[in-house]
C-alpha cells in the first residue's frame, strides 16, 4: 500500500470519530463541536495532501481510485445526516440541503454498482463539477461547524447547485457508458 493509500485509509479511520463527536453533542458539551471540527478539517487536509502525493509521485493505483472518494463520500454524508435538524446544534443545515447531497451520493454509489454489475469493472474518475462540488460541500460543513451563519448559507445554496449540476453529469456519464456497452453487445 503506497503513502498516498494510507492518508486514505486514515481519513477513512477518522470518520467513526467525527460521527461520535457529532452524535454525543450537546450545547454543554461544546468542546465535541470543536474536536468535530478539528477531526473534519484534518479529513480535508489529508484529501488534498493524498490527492497532490499520489499527482506527484505517480502512485494512482486501483485502490487509490475507491479508497480516496470513499473517503470523502463517508465523511461528507456522515456530516450533513448529523449536521440537520436532529442535531442539538443551534444552527444545522436544513432537511433539504442533507436530502439532496446524501441522495446524489446515493445515486453515484447506485450506478457505480450496476455499471460493475453490467461490466464487470468500474472506474472511478471524479469529474471537474464533482471536484468543486466536493470543495463546496467541505467548506459547507466547515461553517456549519463554526456557526458562521451567512456564510454557511451562502455556501451550502452554491455547493447544493454543484451537487445538481455534478449530479447531472455523473448519471449522463453513467448512462452513456451503459449505451455504450448495450451498443457493443449488440453488435456481436
Amino acid at each position: 500500500m503506497n503513502i498516498a493509500n494510507k492518508i486514505s485509509t486514515f481519513r477513512i479511520l477518522t470518520v467513526p470519530f467525527f460521527i461520535a463527536c457529532l452524535i454525543y453533542y450537546t450545547p454543554e458539551r461544546d468542546y465535541l463541536r470543536f474536536l468535530a471540527l478539528g477531526i473534519f478539517v484534518l479529513a480535508v487536509i489529508s484529501d488534498a495532501v493524498d490527492g497532490y502525493i499520489a499527482r506527484k509521485a505517480k502512485l494512482q493505483s486501483k485502490a487509490g481510485l475507491v479508497l480516496d472518494p470513499l473517503g470523502d463520500k463517508l465523511i461528507l454524508m456522515s456530516a450533513f445526516i448529523l449536521l440537520s435538524p436532529m442535531s442539538q446544534m443551534e444552527f444545522t443545515f436544513p432537511l433539504w440541503v442533507t436530502y439532496i447531497i446524501v441522495s446524489r451520493d446515493c445515486i453515484i454509489l447506485l450506478g457505480m454498482l450496476v455499471i460493475y454489475l453490467v461490466k464487470q469493472n468500474v472506474e472511478v474518475h471524479p469529474s471537474r463539477w464533482g471536484k468543486v462540488t466536493t470543495t463546496f460541500q467541505m467548506f459547507s460543513v466547515i461553517a456549519v461547524l463554526v456557526q458562521l451563519r451567512l456564510t454557511a448559507v451562502a455556501l451550502w445554496w452554491i455547493a447544493v447547485l454543484l451537487t445538481l449540476i455534478s449530479g447531472i453529469d455523473y448519471v449522463r456519464k453513467g448512462f452513456k457508458i451503459l449505451y455504450a456497452l448495450d451498443n457493443q453487445r449488440g453488435s456481436h
